[in-house]
């Protein structure tokens, strides 16, 4: 689009593909220029508006893009978390905001945004408006912006996938099979399989699990390490580290574990002696990836008939076997890693259910009060 603005003869790149109803928008967009230009109330804020992606509203503070960046090198967080900044950055708000001036960035900007893009999903779109928040609130922490124009914008609702746990009897019949395979170095995911099932330790957390932070007197494992981008991080999920108390189950995959090393110092491959507790049936010291895992577990799966579940459903199991079972809630949480508003908001059905019909026992006393006091006719 060409026009003259302050006495300049500007021209835009309009985002609208040549097709009728873009050249609808593009005509409509010209028309509303022509009209603010006519009466004077084409001013920079409203240029920022109208063509968010110009580089005519440069000015003296930084522009979105440059401030992002600078942003997002200094934070000190995990890869995975620069990573899912650098994606949401990189895929939904780059493209349209990063030559306009930080300043200039509009609530209305924004929406018009969010209305132009094909989200896959509201939890996409909510994590994407999320991350645009944070960095322009610390825009307006730095005095860079009078307020946080995000801040207004309405988060889509956040979706929850259903919990879908093994049963007892499903997890053992898994177990059992995996100790059955032919060849016994993949025998170890057995007892990582059996470990995670009895501890509700996560998948990365399992993996990083080393032997010095297993107390045997105690019964404990000291929860304090996570696989992350096929790294061992000092950290957990949370943060927080953690003692898990070690059941029946939780020890004997440990002591399977303990002989599977003892065996496997005897080999000769690469990492015949390895300070992780549950490592790959090859030549290293861990499991890099979770994923990793669903070559062990699927067709174990299949072979069973057992409907398909990802292995992060282990954690699930042992959460709704423990709260079927009477387990104080607090108890659980602590275990988990979660907090008890998290624990009874994720598995509150399995919560309720072994106590609902107790519940509902309680409605007899009051039914035969009312019939001894009201006999039929």
């Amino acid at each position: 689009m060409r026009f003259t603005w302050d006495g300049v003869r500007r021209c835009e790149t309009l985002p609208y593909p040549p097709t009728q109803k873009g050249i609808k928008a593009a005509s409509s967009l010209r028309d509303q220029v022509a009209s603010l230009n006519k009466l004077g109330l084409l001013d920079q804020e409203k240029y920022a508006e109208l063509f968010p992606g110009s580089q005519t509203v440069v000015g003296g503070k930084p522009t979105f893009g440059e401030y992002a960046q600078l942003w997002l090198d200094s934070r000190e967080i995990t890869q995975g978390t620069h990573n899912n900044y650098k994606s949401a950055l990189n895929l939904y708000w780059v493209p349209r905001l990063a030559m306009v001036r930080i300043d200039l960035i509009t609530t209305t900007v924004i929406r018009r945004i969010i209305t132009e893009t094909e989200w896959t999903s509201a939890n996409v779109k909510r994590n994407a408006i999320t991350r645009l928040s944070t960095i322009l609130a610390a825009a307006m922490r730095e005095g860079l912006l009078s307020k946080n124009p995000a801040e207004v914008i309405e988060l889509p609702k956040r979706s929850r996938k259903e919990i879908d746990p093994f049963s007892l009897e499903e997890a053992n019949a898994i177990i059992a099979r995996l100790y059955e395979h032919p060849h016994w170095p993949s025998r170890i995911y057995a007892a990582l399989f059996e470990f995670m099932f009895f501890t509700g330790l996560r998948l990365s957390e399992a993996l990083a699990v080393r032997w010095e932070v297993i107390d045997q007197e105690k019964r404990t494992v000291h929860v304090r390490r996570t696989i992350a981008l096929g790294e061992v991080e000092e950290r957990t999920k949370t943060g927080r580290d953690r003692f898990v108390l070690l059941n029946e189950r939780a020890l004997r995959a440990l002591q399977y574990a303990r002989e599977y090393a003892d065996r496997r110092k005897q080999g000769k491959g690469l990492a015949a002696s390895t300070p992780y507790v549950f490592p790959p049936s090859k030549g290293s010291e861990y499991v890099k990836h979770t994923s990793d895992l669903h070559k062990q577990w699927v067709p174990v799966l299949n072979e069973l008939g057992i409907r398909r579940r990802p292995p992060y459903n282990c954690r699930h199991t042992y959460a709704t076997i423990c709260l079927m079972s009477g387990l104080n809630p607090a108890f659980i949480a602590q275990q988990l890693g979660h907090s008890v508003q998290m624990l009874l908001s994720t598995y509150a059905r399995w919560l309720n259910s072994s106590s609902d019909w107790s519940e509902l026992e309680k409605l007899k006393i009051g039914i035969k009060s009312v019939s001894a006091e009201n006999p039929a006719a």
